[in-house]
């Protein structure tokens, strides 16, 4: 065969190459329905849920005692509420056969303890106490399957509660009788306005009184530094004289950076700067299509590696306390990590704010983050490069529904007593999309695989692990976190090897709990200091052995930081040759919609 025909395919050749075609066809296929399907599922897995709900269903039917167990419960509590309807009709105040959980307070109106009402929601509690039983503790059922068919049985019961009803909600009748119906009038328009605003596009109402740069993210300062993914804010100082090592603050780029620099009298930055601090912000870019093939190594390379580059530059020979919140703290654990192991020498400590490192206990998020739902949100993400900030929005939502979902239907519709916007509502509503690529490989790497906490994951080629993390940590915690849950945040005194760990446990929730500026009403926290020397104590036994302190944690974390800084200097120049300021801040990508 002559040199010709070599360079010919042969018939195996374009056999194979056709079938290739073919394949990456049917897998087009594939993609292109299930991106679509998953518009309307929230990016819920149907396969994975049906996997959940089979598994419970085969066990429960091979589980003759346990239907005998759930048999026997059903006639107990049907006798129990039979006796309660009785007995109250006597005594109108006699104890209810059954107590709401503690976090739940939709039954809290006086109105509920009088009849019917008190017969309404003592039976959807019983109800509700059987499910549980019915979706829990049968065996063979993995922890996983158990916790999905629990959650989705929460999910279906929470819908049909009978607070949801006007003619069942002793508050919602009282209101109306009290207004003749003028609250359902005004809740019909507060729903037809959410409605239009949600078909045109428009913000929530009330919005239109917080805007960045005139009342939300106003402290004083300048943009230093651009790359395509962040602008590095520094911060104009307020003092004298400041403490030599500067504060780099890594926010989530799940979120816009100003939730710590919200109005004047909540504003974290401010409050450090007002202290005699310089403080440094990334704000991240909200990525767009074009922005799909960026990488978990990109955000770290492009994100705190460049700013601390950009800090080292304005004031060199100083050592970096380093922020970082949510996916931030993770981030930038990350890169502490690999810095440690290159021999990198730059951070004086590393504060975390609500951060994981550890994700195998990451509360009820990791219900939809098996191998389907993941594989079902990258057929999402595929198509149109980024998961977007509704979509995101619409998973905490499910995670919170009670509060977020039927108590504010409850209230703006059927009471019609819309709660007034705050900054941080305000800030809860300017969403931010996520990167496609990114995405995938955080969603992959971190919560399905654990690489990092597994001494897997890699930077450079090679892999990184928190126990090189050597310099002291301060990590906060709070108490009612869907995102980041307290005892799995606690877990960093499991994984690094730090001289010291002070280890911060306060009220409030993901967002409202960090943003706790002093004089903040009904805040309090726990604080303790773990040192390498000192043996492990486990999450239950330090929640309980630890103090309980009256009002906010921002000064304990700002005193932390001062014992950990050198002498006070004069303040540094806003940038420098190198890094000029190029806008006043809060610069540009914050804006980015």
């Amino acid at each position: 065969m002559n040199q010709k025909d070599k360079s010919l395919p042969t018939v195996t050749e374009k056999v194979n190459e056709n079938c290739q075609d073919s394949v990456s066809q049917y897998k087009a296929i594939d993609h292109a329905f299930k991106a679509n399907l998953a518009k309307f599922t929230l990016g819920l897995s149907p396969a994975g849920l049906m996997r959940d709900y089979f598994d419970w269903a085969s066990h429960l039917a091979l589980s003759p005692g346990k239907q005998l167990e759930l048999t026997e419960k059903e006639f107990k509590k049907g006798a129990k509420l039979l006796r309660y309807s009785i007995q109250s009709a006597l005594n109108p105040d006699l104890e209810p056969c059954i107590k709401p959980l503690p976090q739940d307070y939709r039954f809290t109106d006086k109105g509920w303890q009088s009849w019917p009402y008190n017969l309404y929601y003592q039976s959807f509690l019983l109800n509700q106490q059987w499910w549980h039983n019915a979706t829990t503790d049968i065996d063979g059922l993995s922890t996983q399957s158990e916790n999905v068919i629990s959650f989705i049985a929460r999910q279906i019961l929470d819908k049909w509660a009978p607070s949801n009803f006007p003619l069942l909600n002793p508050e919602i009748t009282r209101e109306t009788i009290a207004t003749f119906g003028a609250n359902l009038v005004v809740g019909e328009k507060n729903l037809m306005d959410d409605a239009d605003r949600l078909i045109s596009g428009k913000p929530a109402a009330g919005i239109e009184d917080f805007v960045v740069g005139k009342n939300l993210a106003v402290t004083p300062g300048k943009v230093v530094y651009q790359n395509h993914l962040i602008e590095l804010i520094q911060y104009t100082p307020s003092t004298k004289k400041v403490f030599a090592e500067p504060i780099l603050i890594v926010p989530a780029w799940i979120m816009k950076y100003y939730i710590l620099d919200l109005s004047a009298e909540n504003s974290m930055v401010k409050y450090l700067v007002d202290k005699g601090h310089t403080v440094f912000m990334i704000s991240w870019r909200n990525p767009g299509s074009e922005d799909r093939e960026l990488h978990l190594e990109d955000y770290r390379r492009m994100g705190p590696m460049a700013a601390l580059d950009a800090i080292s530059s304005i004031i060199p020979d100083q050592k970096i306390h380093a922020t970082g919140y949510c996916l931030g703290g993770t981030l930038l654990s990350i890169a502490a990590a690999a810095m440690a192991r290159d021999g990198d020498v730059r951070l004086a400590s590393i504060s975390t704010l609500a951060t994981q490192v550890d994700f195998t206990e990451a509360g009820e998020l990791t219900l939809f983050i098996g191998e389907s739902e993941v594989s079902f949100l990258e057929d999402m993400m595929q198509e149109q490069g980024y998961l977007d900030g509704y979509q995101m929005a619409g998973a905490f939502q499910i995670l919170r529904s009670n509060d977020l979902v039927w108590s504010r239907m409850v209230r703006d519709y059927m009471l019609g007593k819309r709660r007034p916007m705050n900054d941080l509502m305000a800030w809860n509503t300017d969403l931010t999309r996520m990167p496609y690529r990114m995405h995938s490989e955080y969603l992959r790497k971190l919560f399905l695989n654990n690489d990092l906490a597994s001494g897997r994951y890699q930077v450079g080629g090679r892999p990184i692990v928190i126990q090189d993390i050597h310099i002291p940590i301060f990590a906060v915690s709070t108490v009612k976190d869907h995102v980041a849950p307290w005892k799995s945040v606690y877990k960093i005194n499991l994984l690094a090897d730090a001289d010291e760990i002070t280890f911060v446990l306060t009220s409030g929730g993901h967002n409202a709990g960090i943003v706790s500026e002093p004089g903040h009403p009904h805040r309090k926290f726990q604080v303790a200091t773990h040192r390498e020397c000192e043996k492990y104590i486990d999450p239950e036994t330090w929640q309980q052995q630890t103090p309980s302190k009256e009002g906010s944690w921002w000064p304990v974390w700002e005193e932390w930081l001062c014992e950990h800084s050198s002498k006070k200097v004069s303040p540094p120049s806003m940038g420098n040759e190198e890094y000029p300021p190029l806008m006043d801040a809060p610069g540009k990508y914050v804006m980015m919609t």
